[in-house]
């Protein structure tokens, strides 16, 4: 599990207090990564800020609590691939020595997106010279980083809602193909790396199906796939603890890892379903009607917030099974 936010801390002590009956049971040292050591890493997006150590208690807490790092923005190909042939190293390296200094798992995010895309990417029309300019951008940001980064986010939102394949620049151009072509590239640029593919709504049933279509393509044409990221953009009721289980159990069938990624539970409405992130969607964030608690959460909220997030949780942990 990866991209905890850090107001979920408190919540989770409660988690994980519920969870176990006995003293014996919660270590002494009850951080996070501790209480849920043998069931999964927990994660956390990191920005520049962070990355550069500028406040000693976020850094501290950061290497307290979790277990493995993502870098939020940093890595998109905006940032650091900003024009052909020019690549900026320059605090992706400060993220992956930070990450090597606290003794963390590294999930790298993200190689191939339509979204906070370099602006020559959308320009290219030739399938060739499209085909080329993704060889080098991921051969040299794995080759980089081969053996110091453990996982990659190969390949971020591909599919729309209804478990079409989104027409993206790359889908337009390159056509269906080119998913199986972003995947072998990774592996062959670090064998090693485990490579994910990432996306919300992935508890819808049309989405699923989708997913699952796409792993088993990549499966089928013997090309390395290691796991799914189930983006975790979450309300106090929807999906359900059920749906939630589902989607987890029909991926991990594919023989495949399966992450929790951007966790996070809104307790406010949103022109959205819960279940969706598309940072494509707009909508006006100062009307006031947007959100019912401006000033702060009711009690009643918190305990239905730190009762989601323990479900989750109880869900996603051995001990409980």
């Amino acid at each position: 599990m990866k991209l905890l936010p850090y107001f979920a801390l408190i919540l989770l002590f409660i988690s994980c207090k519920n969870q176990q009956e006995t003293s014996e049971q919660i270590p002494q040292n009850k951080t996070l990564k501790t209480v849920f050591k043998d069931d999964f890493y927990v994660g956390v997006a990191l920005n520049e800020a962070q990355i550069k150590e500028t406040d000693s208690v976020t850094t501290n807490l950061i290497a307290e609590q979790f277990s493995s790092v993502t870098p939020e923005n940093l890595m998109k190909s905006m940032h650091i691939y900003p024009e052909k042939e020019v690549f900026n190293f320059t605090t992706s390296d400060v993220f992956v020595n930070f990450a090597k200094k606290h003794q963390l798992h590294i999930q790298g995010h993200t190689l191939i997106w339509h979204s906070q895309l370099s602006p020559f990417f959308s320009e290219i029309t030739d399938s060739t010279e499209l085909a080329s300019v993704i060889t080098n951008h991921i051969n040299t940001i794995i080759g980089r980083y081969k053996g110091k980064i453990d996982a990659w986010d190969v390949l971020n939102e591909a599919l729309n809602d209804d478990g079409a394949l989104r027409e993206s620049v790359f889908y337009k151009v390159l056509g269906e193909d080119y998913i199986p072509m972003v995947f072998q590239i990774a592996s062959e640029a670090d064998p090693n790396a485990q490579l994910f593919y990432n996306d919300y709504s992935l508890t819808n049933p049309d989405k699923r199906r989708g997913a699952i279509n796409l792993i088993k393509n990549l499966q089928n044409k013997g090309v390395k796939v290691d796991g799914i990221g189930m983006q975790g953009h979450w309300g106090l009721t929807s999906p359900t603890i059920s749906e939630i289980e589902t989607s987890i159990l029909e991926y991990a069938a594919l023989g495949i890892k399966v992450d929790i990624t951007e966790l996070d539970i809104s307790v406010i409405p949103m022109p959205w379903d819960f279940s969706g992130a598309d940072v494509n969607v707009k909508f006006e964030s100062d009307d006031p009607t947007m959100n019912p608690y401006p000033t702060e959460l009711p009690e009643v909220i918190q305990k239905q917030l730190a009762i989601r997030y323990q479900e989750i949780f109880k869900l996603l942990s051995i001990k409980t099974r």
